[in-house]
């Protein structure tokens, strides 16, 4: 499946897109562009409206910066949309979203189970800005059909969601949102641009937290929606320009440098993951493990209809809580390779224990259907394991380590 958009093969896009060598200096290598303003040649006006006369040039870097451009444009060539607006974060990026197309009285429904901070957003801020918002399982597509009512602006999903790996059929989520005459948002991190084409599948919005695997460093953090190009003008003048969210370019810099290996490493971060996640299916401790690319996840039929890469991200179950507790004291001692750490999509080997009712009295509050759906993949807690670029072996061996 080849993301709709792309002129070229992935990674020609990951490495070209968005660049040509410097006009003044012959540079094969792009600058960082670390001027706040730039000199005008022309009369301009000095409001974000101005924007709308369809000036090519810069004129202050709230507005719009050479770097941040440059990441803007491979970003939205990697995920065969027509343009893409960078931000300071993935909480950012998923902000600028909820405020720019939703206002008091609006409805919006958005997946029970996501990143918790756009969950707690959604249950804590968004109703007290007047905005009506329902929380669905968005595998349960007669749920999403349910709660879809005439005021309606915005559906967000997430897939796979984070932290439990379950997945949202976004093709058949986009029919039913487009025949609402409503937006689709879907936050891809856990699948990257290169693991899911999810413009393809209808998505109008694909948000990321670029902190993860476009940067894939763990050394600068940063967001980003693409899309098509009026929703994305929108979000500009709305998000960047007014809410002021932007992008460091250094961040931008170091960010787009790394999007340049993004297709080298899906495949070895797919390639390792698939190693570890066999291995755990066989460890006498592991109960459970979710990760799309296993035949014995619920939904694989699903992912390997809809994924082009699985990514390197699973969660695994040890038991009860108890254990996980004393699996994760384990791993903080006895772990050499992987970090005990938040985050995920870096180079470097990450887990966590994420127990689940602490999760339910903060980020999630599910109960009844919900809540059960939840236990199906999470149990009483879960280790989020997102797989780097280190040798399998090695991987296997430091969670043997901290496992028997």
């Amino acid at each position: 499946m080849k993301p709709t958009n792309r002129k070229h093969g992935p990674m020609t896009t990951a490495i070209h897109g968005g660049e040509t060598p410097d006009p003044t200096t012959g540079a094969s290598a792009p600058p960082i562009h670390m001027s706040s303003t730039f000199v005008s040649e022309d009369v301009a006006g000095f409001s974000a409206h101005d924007l709308e006369d369809g000036g090519d040039g810069f004129i202050y870097s709230r507005w719009g910066n050479p770097t941040v451009s440059l990441l803007e444009q491979k970003i939205a060539a990697l995920q065969g949309a027509e343009d893409c607006l960078c931000l300071a974060s993935g909480m950012a990026a998923a902000t600028a979203i909820f405020l720019t197309f939703l206002s008091a009285g609006d409805h919006v429904v958005v997946s029970d189970v996501s990143y918790a901070g756009v969950a707690e957003l959604a249950r804590e801020t968004l109703p007290r800005l007047g905005i009506e918002v329902t929380l669905v399982d968005m595998s349960d597509l007669d749920a999403v059909n349910a709660a879809i009512r005439p005021t309606t602006r915005l559906v967000h999903t997430e897939t796979p969601v984070n932290p439990i790996m379950r997945l949202t059929d976004l093709k058949a989520v986009s029919a039913l949102v487009h025949a609402a005459g409503a937006l689709h948002s879907c936050d891809a991190t856990f699948a990257s641009p290169l693991g899911m084409d999810a413009a393809g599948l209808g998505v109008d919005l694909v948000m990321h937290s670029i902190t993860k695997y476009i940067g894939g460093h763990g050394d600068a953090v940063g967001g980003a929606v693409a899309g098509r190009a009026d929703l994305i003008a929108a979000m500009r003048k709305e998000a960047a320009i007014h809410h002021g969210g932007v992008l460091s370019p250094f961040n931008a810099w170091l960010i787009a440098r790394g999007a340049a290996t993004l297709p080298l490493r899906m495949r070895a971060h797919q390639d390792g993951a698939a190693a570890v996640a066999r291995w755990l299916e066989t460890h006498p401790a592991v109960t459970r493990v979710m990760y799309p690319g296993l035949p014995s996840h619920p939904q694989h039929d699903l992912a390997a209809r809809q994924m082009t890469n699985f990514s390197g991200m699973m969660s695994f179950q040890v038991g009860s809580a108890e254990n996980g507790r004393a699996f994760a004291r384990r791993m903080i001692d006895r772990l050499e390779v992987i970090h005990y750490a938040v985050s995920l999509g870096h180079h470097r080997s990450l887990i966590f224990w994420m127990e689940t009712a602490p999760l339910m009295e903060t980020s999630f509050r599910l109960e009844g259907k919900q809540l059960k759906s939840y236990e199906d993949y999470a149990g009483e807690g879960i280790f989020r394991l997102s797989v780097g670029l280190e040798d399998a072996e090695d991987l296997i061996a430091d969670l043997e380590a901290a496992l028997d």
